[in-house]
């Protein structure tokens, strides 16, 4: 037995040191280092100058508007991403479909009801008909016949989740609030989950859709919140409601040509496939419905489900516990994720998280503000979808360290506010100099120098989209950083600096983590 106790030891020090090693190089998974794209765009594609975008074309519905940021953007195509802006109208119902790429989904303002079907899940949401209408009806006694609708789990979500989307995978939506809801969505379409050509494309289920899209210009006014801009919206929206009661297109629409995948089908063929007559397979095709992508329900969409306040309990609940638990990040097939060991397949997986509270910061400072970042380690889908997400909220005047992405692209949305913000490419040319405003996104490439500073009235708000489940960033000034981690000689060898100005340059921040208090304009690098 004392003979056995070395080897015993060392097999210990082996399974435990393959776990660290796994999760550091990616042995029997994704490694961060890794990336999961293909090569998005042609090999000329240089980001030699970068554009804050508005979006460029908008797409009107009975109950909701789509609005896309330039497809045909050069700086997007060789990014391989692509995002659009949702609003839907209380008890609009945005129309069941699936994309060829996967995508993040952050919510801005407003809440709703998402359904996601994950192909071979149970049906775990069921309501039964009462004993006194199958006295009435004569129905029989068995529970099959007794089941009056079943159907997968819906998540409920709210301002500042961000909601993970598979490729391929079948969703919809209902705003069940009283405000528009708004949302910002953002498609990786050079993922190798897809394997069709490099742009988003989506497949729709009901409904028709327009393809000839209105082109327009927006400022940063295009959007705004708040009860004025409601009474807007829904002024905007009732007009639009009657002229589609009235049978009446208003006035921008592009005319109705895009199907639902139904209408390419034989309808007595998709008659027999579905189990039904010709008439309602007609009817799915869908080919005199004007309503487009996002129609109004007048009722209400109602449905199974928890009563919202057991719904924000468990969230609740889930948030917490997800606080405290560390998961994994090996990837295991294309229907698990594993996490602390443990196998959890799509059915069961959580799909959304929120990084708005202030209470879920991972870094927070009362004078300068804060940032929440999700990854796979923190939602395990992430795994699948192969994207992350930063929540960053500036102070007015505030500093963040700059930075760059080591293993990702990544598309910055801002949510409120304004800001300054220089981008600089490997020749040290600034690519990008200049305001991003609310609405706005800006494409920040892979491996290239960032700086950004709030606005002194507004402050700075933004969501970033990373084309990595587990982005990676690299500081140049601060803690933990670039500056922070090289000896003093090297600094004052590499910038021909005296001994107490290497230690100013090193040590000048070294209280202080990626978002720093401003100082005063004459000794800041982005004074006006």
């Amino acid at each position: 037995m004392r003979a056995s106790s070395p080897f015993l030891c060392f097999l210990f020090f082996l399974v435990f040191s393959h776990g660290a090693f796994a999760q550091l190089f990616g042995f029997g998974g994704q490694s961060a280092w890794q990336s999961p794209r293909s090569f998005a765009g042609p090999r000329g594609c240089r980001f030699d100058r970068l554009d804050a975008l508005n979006p460029t074309q908008r797409l009107r519905f009975e109950a909701g508007t789509v609005e896309y940021y330039d497809v045909h953007n050069e700086m997007l195509q060789c990014a391989g991403v692509s995002a659009r802006r949702t609003i839907i109208e209380p008890r609009g119902l945005f129309l069941p479909q699936y994309n060829n790429a996967p995508s993040l989904l952050y919510i801005i303002q407003g809440r709703g009801i998402k359904g996601i079907t994950f192909p071979g899940c149970p049906e775990t949401f069921q309501s039964f008909q009462p004993e006194s209408e199958q006295i009435l009806t004569g129905t029989a006694e068995s529970q099959s016949q007794r089941i009056r609708d079943e159907h997968q789990k819906v998540h409920r979500f709210k301002q500042g989740d961000i909601v993970a989307l598979p490729a391929g995978v079948t969703y919809w939506c209902y705003n069940d609030g009283d405000v528009p809801l708004v949302a910002i969505q953002v498609f990786d379409v050079s993922n190798t989950a897809n394997q069709l050509e490099p742009r988003q494309r989506s497949f729709f289920l009901a409904g028709r859709h327009l393809s000839g899209q209105q082109t327009y210009e927006t400022g940063p006014e295009s959007y705004e919140t708040g009860p004025q801009a409601y009474e807007i919206e829904q002024q905007a929206y009732g007009a639009g409601r009657q002229a589609y009661e009235a049978g009446v297109r208003p006035i921008g629409m592009a005319p109705l040509h895009g199907n639902n995948i139904f209408n390419g089908f034989d309808t007595p063929l998709l008659a027999e496939a579905l189990g039904v007559n010709s008439e309602l397979a007609r009817q799915l095709q869908a080919q005199n419905d004007p309503r487009g992508e996002i129609v109004f329900v007048p009722g209400g969409l109602r449905m199974l489900r928890p009563l919202r306040s057991q719904e924000i309990q468990q969230q609740e609940f889930e948030e917490s516990m997800q606080a405290q638990e560390q998961f994994g990040e090996s990837w295991q097939g294309p229907y698990n994720v594993t996490a602390n060991g443990l196998d959890e397949n799509f059915c069961t997986m959580k799909i959304r998280t929120n990084i708005d509270r202030p209470s879920r910061a991972d870094y927070y400072n009362q004078r300068v503000g804060r940032i929440a970042r999700v990854d796979s380690q923190k939602l395990p889908i992430l795994n699948l979808v192969q994207m992350s997400a930063t929540r960053v909220v500036l102070q007015r005047n505030a500093v963040i360290t700059p930075h760059w992405c080591m293993n990702c692209h990544c598309g910055m949305y801002v949510t409120q506010g304004q800001g300054r913000v220089q981008v600089v490419n490997h020749q040290g040319r600034a690519v990008f100099d200049g305001t991003v405003r609310q609405g706005q996104f800006l494409l920040i490439p892979q491996n290239f120098a960032v700086l950004k500073r709030a606005d002194p009235l507004q402050g700075f708000h933004w969501v970033t989209f990373n084309t990595n489940q587990n982005a990676m960033v690299s500081q140049i000034a601060g803690k933990l950083s670039t500056f922070k981690g090289m000896p003093l000689q090297v600094l004052m060898h590499s910038y021909r600096l005296s001994i107490e100005q290497a230690r100013r340059l090193k040590f000048s921040r070294r209280n202080e983590y990626t978002l720093f208090t401003p100082r005063s304009p004459r000794t800041t690098l982005l004074d006006q």
